[in-house]
């Protein structure tokens, strides 16, 4: 899944710059964006800061004239929104602590923050590495490491005939676990074939169960009088969600549709529902693993990276949305849903549409798990589609079947 990396500079006496890095290939933080905290080894300060600032200010009293921006121990520290003044900002801040992951946009794939201490030492003697990092993004999932110590960056000047380096730097890896960010999983995968009629649901109960007695507000019909209300409440603020009643309960459904097929080519739908009243998902993507993917041809509405995690074998595809068209999915209701096509080329060597062949073998929607229908769910391939006198025979004996009851 990779990993965040938070490199910190002790520019000189008491400046400091703190530059979050995303190197998780497909996983983001978007709104309400990232909280950083961690606590200080001494008895530091903060003064001033651009590009963010903290939560609380702490009891300042011990000092008299100039206050500063933080005393607490342990700050918690947020991003600065867009439109923040440019006197107060910083390279890479200032975008409501949203970072998009390092496949789907690069470019704004860091957060930086500048901070004034004191009281924390005049040299990398005197100097103490704050320690307990915490990263919140926006809800819980990151477990981070203690601080290392590297080498001092060095700063290129604009006409680069120059250098001037950090006091120090030390870095702070922070790792994803889907367990610790939600007990119960937060997406599904339901599928369905022009060669069957039937379509494959996800599993009952998949991210939970419809318990309205013991816990009551769990879900909330799409029609109920009372969505207004539920939406309104004290706990819209918490990152549980609020999700439309279904069978799974999940926020999240992505359907995968088995639409044509043609002599050299196939076609695929693919469909995302959100079924959360409380979140629009911005900036999010969607990861699938599929062999046919080295002979993708066209992909229709959505943007589409090759990721190849195996080194040659080029079997699984990240898509995100065009932006300002569908890279907002929207909460749920009418417009709480993108879809697309993709177009494959046959490889006669391994295209199948038996045993569940033409459906993708996992899916990630904004880097969690999607849970998979069971194997022997899938819309299974009618033994009359491969010979074409048993697809004549089938009508006639339909409609003599037919005409015999009709008779009787």
């Amino acid at each position: 899944m990779g990993h965040y990396k938070l490199d910190s500079r002790w520019l000189c006496f008491g400046q400091a710059v703190v530059t979050i890095f995303n190197f998780q290939q497909y996983r983001h933080i978007q709104a309400p964006g990232w909280t950083l905290g961690w606590t200080w080894a001494k008895k530091e300060v903060i003064w001033s800061m651009m590009g963010g600032q903290t939560t609380e200010q702490g009891d300042c009293s011990r000092f008299k004239g100039n206050i500063p921006h933080c005393c607490k121990k342990d700050p918690t520290v947020v991003d600065l929104l867009p439109g923040t003044p440019y006197n107060q900002q910083i390279a890479n801040c200032c975008k409501g602590g949203v970072i998009n992951s390092w496949v789907q946009d690069p470019a704004n794939a860091a957060s930086s923050f500048q901070l004034s201490v004191g009281a924390a030492g005049t040299t990398n003697k005197t100097v103490r590495v704050p320690k307990n990092f915490t990263l919140k993004a926006p809800g819980p999932g990151y477990t981070c490491g203690p601080a290392k110590i590297v080498k001092p960056t060095k700063f290129i000047s604009a006409d680069k005939r120059r250098v001037t380096q950090a006091m120090m730097t030390w870095n702070v890896t922070c790792t994803y676990s889907q367990f610790l960010s939600q007990k119960t999983p937060t997406c599904c995968v339901s599928l369905s074939s022009f060669y069957n009629d039937t379509i494959v649901p996800c599993p009952t109960c998949t991210c939970g169960c419809q318990n309205n007695i013991t816990q009551p507000g769990s879900c909330v019909e799409g029609d109920s009088p009372y969505l207004a209300s539920a939406l309104s409440s004290s706990s819209k603020n918490s990152y549980t969600p609020l999700v439309q009643c279904t069978n799974h309960m999940c926020p999240i459904r992505v359907h995968w549709h088995v639409k044509l097929n043609y002599k050299e080519y196939w076609r695929v739908k693919i469909t995302i529902t959100n079924f959360n009243y409380r979140m629009n998902y911005t900036e999010w993507n969607l990861v699938v693993q599929h062999p046919n993917f080295d002979n993708l041809t066209q992909i229709f509405s959505f943007n589409y990276k090759s990721l190849t995690p195996y080194a040659a074998i080029n079997d699984t595809a990240m898509l995100w949305g065009v932006k300002f068209y569908n890279d907002l999915l929207m909460q749920a209701g009418p417009l709480g849903n993108v879809q697309s096509e993709l177009l494959f080329r046959k490889d006669k060597s391994t295209f199948t549409f038996e045993k569940g062949w033409a459906f993708p073998r996992r899916i990630y929607f904004n880097g969690d798990n999607c849970v998979m229908p069971p194997p022997d769910a899938y819309p299974w391939l009618p033994n009359a589609s491969s010979r074409s006198v048993a697809s004549l025979v089938g009508p006639i004996m339909t409609f003599f079947a037919s005409l015999v009851f009709l008779l009787g």
